[in-house]
């Protein structure tokens, strides 16, 4: 049997549309929610709103303006929300919206399969070194 035989659906889901389809976003979401920087601070802000230091000392490698823009775009997105409190100096807290802690819970999936076949594909990966090494030679 054909493997994509079985993934067929009566849906409109066709993977192949995501970038051609008229007005469709999926892509530019997916984009968006799944580079390592917005995966990291939706997961950072599971548990708790965390000023901009904060997230920027807990994300190793960001810098500054990254993190601005990816926040930004996970404002603008409907994922995070930003408080603004009126002190001196000025606070600012990031939070997930209702919205956020949906989409954390799929990174929370992901992380688990990633967890429990990292081995798998770290056998696969040195197999494909030793593949690669041979044809090198």
């Amino acid at each position: 049997m054909d493997d994509h035989a079985s993934c067929e659906t009566t849906d409109d889901y066709d993977v192949r549309q995501w970038d051609t389809r008229e007005g469709c976003e999926v892509r530019q979401i997916l984009d968006r929610v799944a580079d390592k920087w917005s995966l990291l601070v939706i997961a950072l802000l599971d548990c708790r709103s965390l000023r901009f230091s904060e997230l920027r000392r807990e994300i190793d490698g960001v810098s500054q303006r990254m993190l601005s823009v990816t926040l930004r775009h996970l404002e603008r997105d409907g994922l995070v929300s930003r408080t603004v409190h009126p002190v001196v100096p000025p606070r600012v807290d990031y939070a997930l919206t209702p919205l956020g802690r949906t989409l954390h819970e799929t990174i929370k999936a992901l992380v688990t399969w990633t967890e429990d076949h990292q081995q798998e594909i770290a056998e696969a990966r040195a197999a494909y070194d030793r593949g690669r090494e041979m044809m090198d030679a």
